[in-house]
């Protein structure tokens, strides 16, 4: 490591070992031979000769690199011996590829890098590991593991084996094959296929549609801890109070109302007998009432008090106001709604497009004072649904089997409800929403008070109405189930459908000149005919039936309402709940499904008081719905045209209620079982074997037996025939030789 002709070099600071003296006197061996130093080095002065070539210095007295690598050989070598030869198998074990070694100097022993070095090794001795004896023990571990894994099987599941026969055979195999694959052969069946029906017409009748909604679990009301809260609100008018019990009634038979129940307040003539703010009278006003309807008249006291009301009342009476104004005032007195509470007051209704209505009413007189309305309703977003209910609202409306998914999902609870409305119960149980209804219902907190409110009423509703409501005001007005008498209706008896279209076309634009009209078909492919005919005859119309998405159909009840379109072709989804007070027309082009949903539809006509009229187009295939249309129109004081009233008779029930007497039993009397009305000769007959009979005592069981001998006896006689004086002789036989034999 000398020779590096650096001023004020000491050669005694790098510790190297010199030379042996041998090895510097040969000049033949000049390769192992390490550079001697000058003999100037350790002095200090510069070295300015010129060395020889063979020295390893250069012309400037430097090292040159020559001599550099030949130190570092002898260094790395200790000595500067001749390097042993190698013999036979040393050369063949080494590896073709000269090792490279990892750093150009070797660390000292103990150091960090030393120490890092040999643990590299020994992970590389580790990993060279033959690789054939790496691969037979991988083999033997997984034939191991399948043997142990073979005799638990077999251990768990013994098979009877056949040791009879080496193979099994075909029929053997079959059964295996079969008893692995039980649905081998058989063809998939498509999900998405179903299976479509017609009617008689070629109309293909759609599927239903309804989705099971498990309604929600019981809950115990007794391990909850319910705040009171205050229901009655209603200070009686001053002059409501001088009105006696007489003049009260002349006021409801006035008004048409059948009132029952315990504790019945009067009735009121005006919006300020109620007893409501200034602000919430001003809303009324400026939503242009004018006077209470009268099922507002009683059923808004009724509510102002506390009571659970049952409403019964003709359609477009007004039945939405008359829960919404004690709604907002028992609400507005508690406490508001904080984020993840329930609301205070819910509304259920029917369908969605009933809910949507119901929902623009309340958000116009909510906001006096200051409460949120939420809609939830099936169609319409989930998500944005539940976001708005954890937010918190004091009143929301839906439909019975959404509010049970936000219920069930967490997005609400109904625990602060006190105030609870069921709008249209009728159509809720026809749709299937009973037991959801009832769920909703025992959810709420027994002594909450609650609004029934319907057009029809049934025996469904009335044990609804037991079990729901406690202690309730019943209020009807009019005959239960009847059309409103201020539409005026008209029933027309067509030969056909075309007929029909022609009628409509013809009378179309004098009834758009009263103002809008709206066109009712029972069938969705019939309606989407009737609205391509009229746009074919240039008449700017719009349709609404079930299969539209709930966007487009909102979008069409908003263009109709705001009379941007003045025709409205519908199914019966427009047949419940809107109120669209412009509509002067309704048109009946097919027969409703039955009389309740008939009279919904006239109901869309003849709003809170207004003057409207109904069309009904009849042909003679509508003969059994007929009867109701007729006993609809009397009890309405409708005229009955003529051509309806005996196309109406031509249904044998209608026939049987027309013309039974007042104080007969239909069960008791008549002309007996099996009768049959052939000849008067027959009814002759049947006359004069009952006054031939002996007399007997009168009496149900006497009057039927000898109606059922009579008739059995007239059934005999029809069918048999008497034989003539000269009877025709048999032909004769042919005679038969007998045999030797007989």
């Amino acid at each position: 490591m000398s020779g590096f002709n650096y001023s004020n070099f000491n050669s005694a600071k790098m510790n190297a070992v010199p030379p042996p003296s041998t090895l510097t006197t040969n000049t033949t061996h000049k390769k192992m031979n390490s550079v001697p130093p000058p003999g100037n080095l350790g002095s200090g002065a510069r070295h300015n000769t010129i060395p020889p070539p063979s020295s390893g210095l250069s012309k400037q007295g430097y090292s040159t690199m020559t001599a550099i690598s030949q130190n570092a050989l002898t260094s790395s070598w200790g000595t500067g011996a001749r390097k042993r030869a190698v013999t036979e198998d040393e050369y063949f074990d080494q590896d073709d590829e000269e090792q490279v070694p990892d750093l150009a100097y070797i660390p000292s022993p103990g150091s960090p890098t030393r120490l890092e070095m040999s643990k590299k090794k020994a992970l590389e001795e580790d990993d060279e590991d033959d690789p054939l004896d790496a691969f037979m023990a991988g083999i033997e571990a997984q034939v191991k593991q399948e043997s142990q894994q073979s005799c638990s099987s077999s251990q768990q599941h013994p098979k009877a084996v056949r040791n009879d026969l080496e193979e099994e055979d075909n029929e053997e195999s079959y059964y295996r094959y079969m008893e692995e694959n039980p649905n081998a052969g058989v063809l998939p069946v498509e999900e998405d296929g179903i299976e479509i029906e017609y009617d008689e017409d070629g109309n293909p009748i759609p599927p239903d549609k309804k989705k099971i909604i498990d309604p929600l679990p019981p809950i115990d009301h007794a391990l909850i801890e319910y705040k009171p809260f205050q229901k009655n609100f209603y200070i009686e008018h001053p002059e409501i109070k001088l009105l006696s019990s007489t003049k009260a009634s002349e006021l409801r038979k006035k008004y048409d109302l059948h009132v029952s129940g315990t504790d019945i307040p009067k009735p009121v003539a005006s919006f300020g007998h109620f007893g409501f703010d200034d602000k919430l009278l001003k809303a009324i006003t400026k939503a242009e009432y004018s006077s209470p309807t009268p099922i507002q008249a009683q059923g808004v006291p009724c509510a102002m008090m506390g009571r659970d009301v049952l409403g019964v009342a003709q359609t477009g009476s007004g039945k939405t106001a008359a829960f919404l104004w004690p709604l907002l005032k028992h609400v507005s007195v508690q406490k508001p709604v904080e984020e993840g509470e329930g609301p205070i007051a819910l509304i259920l209704a029917p369908t969605r497009e009933l809910a949507i209505q119901i929902y623009n009413e309340a958000k116009k007189f909510a906001r006096v004072y200051d409460l949120r309305v939420i809609c939830a309703y099936g169609g319409g977003s989930k998500w944005e649904q539940s976001l708005a209910l954890k937010e918190g609202a004091e009143i929301v409306v839906a439909t019975p089997g959404r509010i049970i998914d936000h219920v069930k999902g967490g997005a609400t609870n109904l625990q602060r409800v006190t105030f609870l409305v069921l709008d249209e119960a009728d159509r809720m149980f026809e749709l299937g929403f009973e037991p959801q209804v009832r769920s909703v219902c025992n959810h709420v907190r027994p002594d909450r008070q609650t609004l029934l409110f319907s057009a029809t009423f049934r025996k469904k509703i009335e044990r609804l109405a037991k079990d729901a409501l406690k202690d309730p005001i019943k209020i009807s007005q009019g005959i239960t189930g009847q059309a409103n008498e201020d539409v005026t209706q008209q029933t027309l008896l067509l030969p056909s459908q075309e007929a029909k279209r022609e009628w409509l076309f013809g009378k179309l634009v004098e009834l758009m000149s009263a103002g809008s009209v709206l066109i009712f078909v029972t069938k969705k492919l019939d309606a989407e005919k009737v609205a391509k005919d009229l746009l074919v005859k240039e008449y700017d119309c719009l349709l609404l039936h079930g299969d539209m998405e709930q966007a487009e159909r909102n979008k069409v009840i908003t263009a109709f309402k705001k009379q941007e379109v003045p025709l409205l072709v519908a199914t019966d989804v427009a047949a419940r709940g809107l109120d669209i007070p412009h509509i002067r027309t309704v048109i009946n082009y097919d027969i409703a499904r039955d009389i309740d949903t008939h009279t919904h539809r006239i109901g869309r006509t003849g709003r809170a008081g207004m003057q409207g009229t109904a069309y009904t187009l009849l042909t003679f295939k509508d003969k059994e719905f007929v009867g109701h249309i007729v006993k609809n129109l009397e009890a309405a004081n409708q005229e009955v045209p003529q051509d309806v009233l005996d196309l109406a008779l031509q249904s044998s029930w209608f026939r049987k209620q027309r013309f039974k007497k007042k104080d007969q039993s239909p069960n008791v009397g008549g002309i007996g079982l099996g009768f049959k009305e052939t000849s008067s000769s027959m009814k002759g007959f049947v006359v004069s074997s009952s006054s031939s009979s002996p007399a007997t005592s009168k009496g149900p069981a006497t009057d039927r037996l000898t109606a059922m001998k009579d008739a059995f006896k007239a059934q005999y006689m029809s069918q048999f025939r008497a034989s003539t004086e000269n009877p025709v002789p048999p032909p004769p036989q042919p005679r038969r030789k007998k045999s030797r034999w007989e």
